[in-house]
């Protein structure tokens, strides 16, 4: 065990973590040349072409007679989920640092999570061979944040392999070996990710922190209460290697053969039987791992499939992707306009894209998603005559004074039964130059924003704190702020609390048909820009119909905002060649009439395309 050393990579998103990876791999000879590829641990398609790291990823490497386990993180604030995990499995972090931006939100924010772990830090600055780099201003701030000496600060290049090995060598030096925390004890390993395998089942990630495990073993779940075998176990190179064996301190995965993916749960603690001791008494004797808080999702989005036959295959594709993706909630939903589908709860908005992309590429579903919202507290009119009774409110037999948590604005109740409505506020922390202090604050304010104070960081970058509703940053905030600040600003944000709010519900008319997947909750104050916002995006994306399509956003049944999509021309006239105008006329009236008994038969529905919602999400 003095010879293991577990440590993962946190940085900002882009500061080069998956390149300095790269590097690692290569000086520890883990990849061959000839396997090489630039962001070699981003396993997905997607995480290559956004340039992103989506998921955390395993790999186990040799090194002058050491085992170095390193996981690679995500950086986006979306995935911080991903990041508290990894950090419970090892003892140390590279804080990862860019040399031309210096320090970022996420930067902060990962960091404070590695020290709530009580993990090492190793301080690097990353990309110092970039002309625009500023070793010295970046040395200064990771100084002021950590209280640390410049030489423990290590400068390196990620794409050139400069100081890499400088870096393995400090991970080998300053992180601590796992400790054994009771000698001789059963097995505990905490399941830090999983994956699900079409002919293995599902496949745990672990860290063995006692005892140990060999393939054939008997493997009890101790919260789930759950039974299986250890059909393979083994180590990350970084594609699965299977060694018979896992001991104390080490990092690998376990084949459970397990087929009902809600049976392993990211967060349980793994066990195995020991002679005839049963799993009752086994959780008596073991006690379980301190796992994982439960992540509270910010945004909820209704994914329903295009076809109805889509359901249980997309029942299916979620739960796989559930045990893929920790941070991801769902429950079932039905729609009468939609029909069967569910109510999924996110960290946020490219949370929600990735994983709509992900069920689209990995399952071939066609869907529907509605506009995304976040989660209101409903409080009901309390009854001045029987204290305690119980009502219908909202389709739910409630205890008088309950409150309700809505996550659609389907579920909106009719407002005479609505003392007031509360909304999620989020603290928000705002990185940015100060030359652009007044833009963003100008933003922020427009938003809602309350401020609370500015920090500065050094001479020309400051740290704006603001409290804002968590609604106002759904859509296009985070645009809005990279505009603002030419790029250079960066956010970090996390709920606080629920505070009252006066918002109404908004529906979307197509053809005089209320689109269910387009319904929303707007502030009251605000309701006519954003439903004029809404139609006339549906103008642009919407393609034209052989009738007039009319757009109209309406509140509790009147219409504040409308726009027509015209029909489109065809030309009933031109197999014409002459005789007289009124042979014209006559096919043109016989046009407009059958265009009229098309709107009224109800032959003139508008089907929405997929992409619309997206659409909508991005403006």
């Amino acid at each position: 065990m003095n010879k293991i050393r577990n440590f993962c990579i946190i940085a900002h998103i882009d500061h080069g973590k998956s390149t300095l990876a790269d590097r690692m791999l290569e000086i520890t000879g883990t990849i061959e040349k000839r396997k090489m590829k630039d962001q070699v641990l981003d396993r997905m398609d997607l995480e290559r072409e956004r340039g992103i790291t989506i998921k955390l990823q395993p790999v186990r490497m040799d090194y002058q007679g050491y085992i170095l386990n390193l996981i690679d993180t995500p950086g986006h604030v979306d995935f911080t989920y991903e990041v508290s995990r990894s950090l419970a499995a090892v003892e140390g972090a590279v804080l990862l640092v860019d040399a031309t931006q210096g320090i970022q939100a996420q930067t902060l924010a990962n960091l404070y999570l590695a020290l709530e772990q009580n993990l090492t830090i190793i301080p690097v600055i990353n990309k110092i061979d970039l002309p625009a780099a500023n070793v010295l201003k970046t040395k200064n701030e990771i100084i002021k944040l950590l209280g640390c000496q410049a030489e423990e600060i290590i400068c390196a290049s990620g794409k050139t392999g400069q100081g890499v090995a400088e870096i393995l060598e400090a991970v080998i030096e300053r992180v601590p070996e796992p400790k054994i925390i009771t000698d001789n004890a059963p097995l505990r390993a905490l399941i830090f990710d999983s994956n699900y395998d079409e002919y293995r089942g599902v496949v745990a990630y672990v860290r063995i922190f006692d005892g140990q495990i060999k393939k054939g073993d008997k493997i009890n779940l101790l919260a789930t209460k759950a039974k299986s075998e250890a059909l393979d176990v083994g180590v990350f190179k970084p594609d699965y290697m299977s060694t018979g064996k896992l001991e104390t301190g080490e990092i690998g995965y376990i084949v459970t053969g397990f087929k009902d993916v809600s049976e392993c749960r990211v967060g349980d603690t793994v066990s195995t039987e020991r002679g005839s001791t049963s799993i009752r008494q086994l959780a008596e004797e073991v006690e379980p791992l301190r796992g994982y808080n439960q992540v509270k999702p910010m945004v909820f989005a209704g994914i329903f499939p295009r076809e109805g036959n889509e359901f249980q295959e997309l029942r299916e594709s979620i739960a796989k992707l559930k045990l893929n993706d920790a941070s991801l909630m769902y429950e079932p939903e039905h729609s009468e306009a939609l029909g069967l589908g569910f109510r999924c709860g996110f960290l946020g908005l490219l949370h929600l894209e990735i994983f709509q992309e992900r069920l689209k590429r990995e399952y071939n579903l066609d869907l529907i998603v509605t506009i995304p919202s976040v989660a209101y507290m409903v409080h009901p009119v309390k009854s001045r005559h029987v204290v305690g009774s119980r009502s219908e409110f909202n389709g739910v037999n409630k205890k008088n004074g309950d409150n309700l948590i809505i996550r659609s604005p389907q579920k909106l109740p009719d407002p005479n039964e609505i003392e007031k409505i509360e909304e999620p506020w989020v603290s928000l922390d705002i990185i940015t130059p100060k030359d652009f202090i007044g833009a963003v604050m100008n933003l922020v304010q427009d938003k809602r924003g309350i401020y609370k104070n500015t920090e500065y960081i050094d001479e020309t970058r400051v740290i704006l704190h603001y409290q804002l509703p968590m609604a106002a940053i759904l859509t296009d905030f985070y645009d809005k702020i990279k505009s603002a600040s030419s790029g250079y600003a960066s956010i970090n944000y996390e709920f606080i609390a629920y505070r009252p709010a006066d918002v109404v519900k908004m529906d979307i008319l197509v053809a005089e048909d209320a689109v269910e997947a387009l319904a929303n909750i707007v502030y009251r104050d605000e309701a006519f820009r954003r439903g004029k916002e809404i139609v006339e995006a549906l103008k642009e994306a919407l393609p034209k119909q052989m009738f007039v399509v009319k757009l109209q956003a309406s509140v509790y049944g009147k219409v504040i905002a409308a726009e027509r999509i015209a029909a489109m021309r065809k030309d009933v006239t031109a197999k014409l060649y002459g005789g007289d105008v009124s042979r014209k006329r006559k096919l043109l009236e016989k046009q407009k009439k059958g265009k009229k008994k098309m709107m009224a038969s109800g032959k003139g529905s508008v089907e929405i395309p997929g992409d619309v919602f997206v659409k909508l999400l991005k403006r």
